[in-house]
């Protein structure tokens, strides 16, 4: 008579037993010493605005640099043909074009008014010059996340004060956002993929044009 085997245990009780074995493995070992976190020469503050402008075109994405008093001129030029913008609360008056219709998320747009919608309006958190990546965490001025990833183009205002150099300092700056519990949303360039041939398609995770407004704060 063959002996019955003796059924195998689940994925999660093997999942289970591995991991108790490793914790029994490393328990009292001390953690190795992380590695200094690699940082290139600090550059000046113009070098750097010029580098996240450098890197926003490498993306091709779109980038206008005016004084802050020139903001909604600029944000104007920004949504071209657009007249159906979506802007969210909290946005700074100064940066809204005349001559567009507004859509208030609120009540929340659905999914299918976002899409018609030509464009969306939002500030950011944080922007990162070395790799011409933009931080949304989706307070004032920057909506709930369908917002920046449904319409066609997103226009994105930047304060120069926004800019820094290293990734590091992106993320530093948006830590109070992250231990609050808070959304994050990086952004380098448009939305762009490619499928197994390489053949790039854009607009498939986001919105297929970007165009970012840098305000000079420090000019009149």
């Amino acid at each position: 008579m063959t002996p019955e085997r003796e059924p195998l245990p689940s994925t999660a009780e093997a999942r289970l037993e591995l991991l108790t074995r490793v914790n029994r493995a490393v328990a009292g070992a001390e953690a190795p010493s992380l590695p200094a976190y690699p940082l290139s020469a600090p550059l000046t503050r113009a070098d750097v605005l010029h580098q996240f402008e450098d890197r926003i075109l490498d993306y091709k994405a779109a980038f206008t640099r005016v004084p802050a008093a020139e903001a909604a001129r600029a944000v104007t030029a920004a949504l071209g043909d657009a007249r159906r913008v979506v802007v969210p609360a909290g946005l700074p008056s100064p940066w809204l074009s005349v001559g567009v219709d507004i859509l208030r998320d609120e009540p929340p747009l659905s999914h299918a008014e976002l899409d018609r919608a030509g464009a969306v309006l939002t500030g950011c958190a944080a922007a990162i010059s070395e790799t011409g990546t933009i931080i949304l965490d989706h307070g004032p001025g920057q909506g709930r996340r369908a917002l920046s990833l449904i319409p066609d183009l997103h226009v994105c205002v930047v304060r120069a004060s926004q800019v820094v150099q290293h990734v590091r300092a992106g993320v530093e700056a948006v830590a109070p956002s992250v231990r609050a519990g808070r959304p994050l949303t990086w952004l380098s360039g448009g939305s762009a993929t490619s499928d197994i041939e390489l053949v790039r398609v854009e607009g498939v995770h986001g919105p297929r044009r970007l165009h970012v407004v840098l305000l000079e704060e420090n000019q009149p």
